[in-house]
């Protein structure tokens, strides 16, 4: 077993382990036993009642919290002609075509998030392994392959967040800063719990959501009762 600080030890006794709380009570417990200097990310850890191994249960989607997440995001767009302009109007931080290309096969991953239009992907496929590894590659699913590069560039800005399953059948996302009003976490975590009921495949059977638990960056976590979502 891994083993963990003092001042981490000192905040684990409040929160107990074996209790599910209310989301907004979680909440609060992870806010308090934030211990670190700086201003943590608040988590949430859903367990989810599908298979990760099957194609037809794989879910993935994006959500838009209502309160963002306290990261300033950077936006790259791959875009040229009039998409190029609309992009770099819409607050792109990055904005170009083979010359970013270019850019980041020689190792410049200066953003967060990348956007393209569809006419750029044929150029773009050639970044799939470098952009891919770090789950930087545009996805239409994601709403990042896209003639609406406003709309995308707008989204991801305002808080847009993208959730996808992992192999032990677990979403991790993030919900914001311990700095946030608890209420703002709080709602912040519905509209992803939303998000995911709605993304749930349609080959799911029986409990579709297993567990909610709540942590901070450097925390201890809190579950969460998952029958108020369900």
């Amino acid at each position: 077993m891994a083993k963990h600080g003092k001042k981490y030890n000192e905040s684990a006794k409040l929160i107990d382990r074996d209790a599910t709380y209310e989301s907004l009570e979680a909440i609060e417990l992870v806010k308090k036993a934030a211990t670190a200097k700086f201003d943590e990310t608040v988590e949430a850890a859903v367990r989810l009642g599908v298979d990760p191994r099957k194609q037809d249960q794989a879910v993935r989607g994006v959500v838009v919290l209502p309160h963002g997440t306290g990261k300033t995001q950077r936006v790259l767009v791959f875009a040229k002609g009039e998409k190029l302009k609309e992009a770099q109007a819409a607050g792109a931080d990055y904005v170009g075509d083979a010359d970013l290309i270019n850019k980041i096969q020689q190792g410049w991953f200066e953003f967060d998030v990348c956007v393209a239009t569809p006419d750029m992907m044929g150029e773009v496929g050639k970044l799939g392994r470098i952009l891919g590894g770090k789950g930087l590659m545009p996805n239409p699913k994601a709403g990042t392959v896209t003639n609406d590069v406003t709309k995308a560039i707008q989204e991801i800005k305002a808080g847009k967040i993208e959730y996808r399953l992992d192999k032990a059948g677990q979403i991790h996302a993030p919900i914001g800063k311990v700095s946030f009003d608890a209420a703002k976490l709080d709602e912040n975590l519905k509209a992803l719990i939303d998000a995911l009921n709605r993304a749930k495949p349609a080959s799911s059977k029986g409990i579709y959501l297993k567990n909610i638990a709540v942590s901070s960056t450097m925390g201890p976590g809190a579950r969460v009762n998952v029958a108020a979502y369900r």
